[in-house]
């Protein structure tokens, strides 16, 4: 039988099984979608370890405007455990009707006012969208001393774009790290993020390498040299040019449309 036949036939029938253990609150996916989601989602896992040096990347599926259903699709089918969402509320309803082992990932703007909120999410793995010292000091402060330390990275806008958030690169991001590493406690700088600009993306397609991502390379490097550290995560690479991303020494690749199809927009979601 093809591949895709197999991972069709494995994903309806473990979907199925799990019907009848399933104590999350969340409605049932028809099985054709639990399918279609589990072969995209393993289409995506071959194009990373085709190009993958060593130990593959971490797979975040952003799962931001999809129904909960699909989550747990995706979880009981493969497996998955790492999901990104874009806004506070949307994530803390789905961590509130979902399995507790997930590993939740905030992906979007980060606002001062949301930060106390989404500290208090005992499953929350990474905020990788932090780009200054008060949100860094927002989520310390509200973080249970009982709960491991959040994971948090710096947002890095390598390309300089007016419309993207995050700090340049260079001295701005080794000052937001000196603060996270020393003033703290209760989070764990695990790396650098970037979204880089659709264009460079585009060339690097071409063959060229993404200036974005040799960007944040760099930062990293300097982060870590001037602060002692080692081991700094990179967190780049979207749906459409996470296997570049990958080749460049991303460490985590957040990939959405491609696993999960289309959004729809926001209001209607």
């Amino acid at each position: 039988m093809p591949l895709a036949g197999v991972v069709r036939r494995t994903a309806r029938t473990t979907y199925l099984r799990s019907l009848g253990t399933m104590a999350s609150p969340v409605a049932l996916c028809d099985p054709d979608r639990v399918e279609t989601l589990t072969l995209a989602l393993s289409s995506v896992a071959s194009r990373i370890a085709a190009v993958a040096q060593s130990k593959p990347p971490r797979l975040v599926a952003v799962s931001k405007l999809k129904p909960a259903s699909d989550i747990q699709a995706l979880y009981e089918s493969a497996g998955q455990r790492h999901f990104g969402e874009n806004y506070v509320q949307e994530l803390a309803d789905k961590a509130a009707q979902l399995p507790g082992d997930i590993q939740w990932h905030f992906i979007g703007s980060l606002q001062s006012n949301k930060c106390a909120t989404l500290a208090s999410i005992p499953n929350l793995f990474a905020v990788e969208t932090v780009d200054a010292v008060k949100k860094a000091r927002k989520l310390n402060d509200a973080r249970s001393e009982q709960w491991e330390k959040l994971n948090v990275f710096i947002q890095v806008n390598t390309s300089g774009e007016e419309s993207k958030s995050g700090v340049a690169p260079g001295k701005e991001t080794v000052e937001v790290a000196r603060y996270i590493v020393n003033d703290c406690p209760r989070l764990n700088l695990l790396g650098l993020m970037t979204i880089g600009s659709i264009a460079r993306s585009h060339a690097a397609a071409e063959g060229e390498q993404n200036e974005d991502f040799t960007a944040l390379l760099d930062t990293k490097q300097l982060v870590e040299s001037e602060l002692g550290v080692d081991s700094l995560e990179l967190s780049m690479g979207m749906s459409q040019d996470f296997e570049d991303a990958i080749k460049q020494g991303s460490t985590n690749v957040r990939v959405g449309s491609v696993i999960f199809g289309a959004r729809p927009p926001r209001k209607s979601a």
